[in-house]
């Protein structure tokens, strides 16, 4: 999918003392986030991440931003900011880096550690500058102030970017949880500072600006995590992200109550938690570990696997197990199996085949629809608005969201005073210009989605995934047919063979006949090319599947010259 947006014109030349600010992910949708901030011919990015297809792209492992904006000026690039370690932020960074090896990698340290370990598979060794709240740190006509935010993964940052165009703040991904696990809350003070200093674009959080109130804080779920063990009869599995290594500290501190081993399954929850470990953001004791190849020999009602696959992945080892193809763990009756994330728009079905398959071979699953045993990472309403209040932007732009939670949460712009013409809502590739204090819309650029396949990184189009979809669904028919180079008549076949069209190779003797009589009247008006047989075959044969069957395979023609 791509954003032409056809009534916006490529932009104009920026302003001399003007900051543009073009999305590249992020907007209209959760996940891909990338924001290119350009002052004075240099350019600044935040967020580098990726999306995770849906069940319409088949095949496609990860979708990235478009770099085309930025693929010729690479070397104009100052730095790539990075707000905090979720793969909608910084999965996309290797491919970046790919096409730049030395760009600049900022963030903190817990966000820089988990990209290096990701690095270390795609064989990049980066340029990286560790930074803490309280920091500032400039980057060509770039000053940069990093704020605390509170998130479901720690040492997140909020980013203050002042430029002579002015000031802008973006809040990254965040929540007010006043009572968080490690103790380190979201900066109101310094967004209040800054506030009163003036900020001239707030561009934040959207994705629960239709959830009334505040967020229930973490420190409510530990009692729940522990009344599910304690309850549990064999063994306890917890899938959740591979990053939220609060909930990973919660499943820890439950287990050694419950006198439990622990294990981890999967190789990026396994390389997330060692990373975490080594960092001293999660606390392991020694004496609970077990490794995957142990598991046979501890009893089940001592034992909780942590993996992930809380988002129905297809290859995740939770998945595996609901399939029964996982060669370790196998489910059996009386054990639990604990969803402790919240549910991606989008994964609803992904997550309900995967409930029901564990469910099949007798598993008690304890999932957020039927108790509190997880809370979003991202500010409700309620807190939108207290940072609206102490802001006060001039300007307000919403980041991070569908096009619903963007059009709410410009909506509480205005409730709180932010006047209707400031309030930017924009989508990918569309480009926003901050000139002279107000912050419109001068344009757009190319921000198409970017697929991963396997090895290949954007070699598959929309094109490719309309034929994968039709493949899946209406199944192909094949017709061979051998014809005489000369004068085109048939001379062998038609040969017909079909799978997964719902129609038996015996139902085509109906169809032999009529593409018999097509390709003979062809070859009586003097074609015997085979490109234009190939599309009569096409033809003939689609209408007949249409009008007999009502559907519509994919038809492969094969023209054979003799």
């Amino acid at each position: 999918m791509s954003h032409p947006h056809p009534e916006l014109s490529a932009p104009p030349a920026l302003a001399e003392n003007g900051l543009r600010v073009v999305a590249l992910g992020g907007l209209g949708e959760i996940g891909r986030n990338m924001t290119v901030f350009e002052y004075g011919g240099r350019l600044l990015i935040v967020d580098c991440g990726v999306l995770f297809p849906e069940t319409e792209q088949p095949g496609v492992d990860l979708i990235l931003p478009d770099f085309e904006y930025v693929r010729d000026r690479l070397d104009d690039v100052e730095a790539v900011i990075l707000t905090h370690g979720h793969e909608d932020h910084i999965g996309a960074v290797p491919y970046l880096l790919r096409e730049r090896r030395d760009i600049p990698l900022v963030g903190s340290r817990l966000t820089l550690a988990l990209l290096e370990a990701k690095l270390t598979e795609h064989r990049i060794k980066p340029t990286t500058d560790v930074v803490v709240e309280g920091e500032h740190r400039s980057f060509g006509p770039f000053d940069i102030e990093f704020l605390s935010v509170n998130h479901s993964i720690p040492d997140a940052l909020a980013v203050a970017i002042r430029t002579p165009a002015g000031l802008v703040l973006a809040t990254g991904d965040f929540k007010m949880d006043q009572l968080p696990l490690d103790g380190r809350l979201t900066d109101l003070p310094g967004f209040a500072r800054l506030g009163a200093e003036g900020i001239d674009l707030l561009m934040s959080d959207s994705t629960n600006a239709e959830v009334p109130g505040f967020v229930t804080s973490e420190r409510n779920i530990g009692p729940i995590i522990d009344e599910v063990f304690r309850t549990a009869k064999e063994r306890l599995i917890v899938a959740c992200f591979a990053s939220h290594i609060h909930r990973v500290q919660q499943v820890l501190d439950a287990a050694v109550a419950n006198d439990r081993k622990v294990c981890f399954v999967g190789r990026s929850m396994v390389r997330n938690m060692g990373v975490a470990r080594e960092l001293g953001y999660l606390t392991v004791p020694d004496e609970i570990m077990v490794d995957v190849k142990d598991l046979e020999s501890i009893p089940g009602d001592r034992l909780v696997l942590v993996c992930t696959g809380s988002q129905g992945e297809p290859m995740s080892a939770l998945s595996r197990m609901a399939n029964r193809d996982h060669q370790q763990i196998r489910i059996t009756a009386d054990d639990t199996v604990l969803l402790a994330s919240s549910l991606i728009p989008g994964n609803e079905n992904a997550v309900n085949r995967v409930i029901n398959g564990l469910t099949r071979w007798g598993a008690r699953i304890v999932h957020k629809g039927n108790a509190l045993v997880h809370v979003s990472g991202h500010a409700a309403a309620g807190e939108l608005l207290y940072v609206l209040n102490v802001t006060k932007p001039g300007n307000f732009m919403p980041i991070h969201g569908e096009w619903r939670h963007l059009r709410a949460h410009a909506k509480l712009a205005a409730l709180t005073g932010v006047p209707d013409e400031n309030i930017v809502i924009a989508e990918d590739g569309v480009v926003v210009d901050l000139v002279d204090g107000h912050a419109r819309i001068v344009g757009a650029v190319p921000a198409g989605y970017v697929y991963v396949d396997g090895s290949s990184v954007g070699e598959i189009t929309e094109h490719s995934l309309k034929d994968r979809r039709i493949l899946g669904e209406e199944g192909f028919i094949s017709v061979v047919v051998g014809i005489d180079s000369s004068t085109g008549k048939v001379v062998a076949g038609p040969e017909i063979h079909a799978r997964g069209a719902g129609i038996t190779n015996d139902d085509f003797n109906e169809i032999i006949d009529k593409l018999e009589a097509a390709l003979q009247k062809a070859a009586g008006d003097g074609v015997n090319d085979t490109h234009q047989l190939s599309q009569i075959i096409r033809r003939t044969t689609g209408k007949w599947v249409a009008d007999n069957y009502r559907r519509r395979p994919m038809i492969i023609p094969a023209v054979v010259e003799v």
